[in-house]
């Protein structure tokens, strides 16, 4: 409406003065990477008296679609749990007091006297006697007590103890655990991605497939991993089954899967504040992203999508993270 009555060159002069944002923008999407993102086509799961059978279709990272299908016995089931149980402190505190108060009726009330109490959400332990050093005695065996109560549930619950980059004690689900028990359990699936690479190709047509794969299924962020006390993770078998994971899910799942591919080559699992990623001790290219642990090289990799990045890379974020020192290395047995 602004431009009636113009002089017809003003008018085109306009025209093309209010073009150029359009064109530097389509400019600038032409010749800026864009972010690929998974996409899994199709998910079938199929339950039998004896196995589960899955069936995927997804694109990979250079948009060709792939296809794998393989069945696990549902044996494969009961070899680890297939979900996790939050981690709860006052839980995890009756489960120690109960076993105290136990060993504390083993006192002879004639030689000490033993209290097991509550305190500030924490547990509290006290043994008068008097006779000499009685009372540091049984205190001393009670605090072996108390630590092998609490390793003991976080064992039975698949927990394990773990010191954040801020030096901060947690608790965290017993990712190298759950590898150990599963790989064994996930060989077909293993298998079924070996038979779709040529023969002739090396390990890293292989880690390219299935990282794809993984990363097409659909994902769930990682908040914060002291924090979430475990929610949100899912062990391999259990994410199979539902289909989504988060990243730290993501990241045992495969590193089960390469464990199972790989039963001798060295992998390790790099935690950072809210992320997880793996690498594997393979001849690496000069493209290839790297970390050196301990003297070994080992090429880094991305499984948990959504973003779809290829074997051998990472993001930017997880560039800054790793070379600023602010990770952590577990190494799968």
């Amino acid at each position: 409406m602004f431009a009636i009555g113009l002089p017809t060159r003003l008018f085109k002069s306009l025209a093309l003065w209010l073009a150029l944002p359009l064109r530097i923008a389509l400019f600038l999407l032409c010749f800026t990477p864009v972010a690929t993102y998974a996409s899994q086509l199709t998910f079938n799961k199929t339950v039998t008296p004896d196995d589960i059978q899955f069936k995927y279709r997804w694109l990979d990272n250079e948009g060709t679609e792939q296809t794998i299908a393989f069945s696990l016995p549902n044996s494969a089931l009961k070899v680890a749990p297939t979900t996790q149980a939050n981690y709860k402190p006052e839980i995890a505190q009756r489960y120690v007091t109960v076993s105290l108060l136990k060993e504390a009726k083993k006192v002879d009330p004639r030689e000490a006297v033993v209290s097991v109490t509550h305190e500030n959400d924490a547990i509290n332990i006290k043994v008068k006697s008097t006779k000499p050093n009685k009372a540091d005695q049984i205190l001393s065996q009670l605090k072996d007590v108390q630590r092998t109560a609490y390793t003991d549930y976080l064992d039975k619950h698949y927990y394990t103890r773990f010191t954040t980059l801020f030096n901060q004690q947690a608790v965290k689900p017993d990712h190298l655990r759950y590898v150990a028990q599963t790989f064994e359990s996930l060989r077909p699936i293993s298998e079924a991605f070996y038979d779709k690479v040529d023969r002739i190709e090396n390990n890293r047509a292989y880690l390219q497939l299935m990282t794809s794969w993984v990363q097409s299924i659909p994902y769930d962020s990682l908040e914060d991993r002291v924090a979430s006390n475990g929610s949100g993770f899912a062990p391999p078998l259990g994410l199979l089954m539902q289909n989504r994971g988060d990243c730290d899910s993501k990241a045992v799942l495969t590193g089960a899967l390469v464990r199972a591919f790989l039963p001798s080559t060295s992998i390790i699992m790099v935690f950072l504040p809210h992320h997880a990623l793996l690498g594997v001790a393979i001849n690496a290219i000069s493209e290839d992203e790297k970390l050196e642990v301990e003297g070994k090289t080992y090429v880094l990799f991305d499984p948990t999508g959504p973003a779809l990045i290829p074997f051998g890379d990472i993001s930017e974020d997880t560039k800054r993270y790793i070379s600023t020192g602010r990770y952590q290395v577990e190494h799968i047995d």
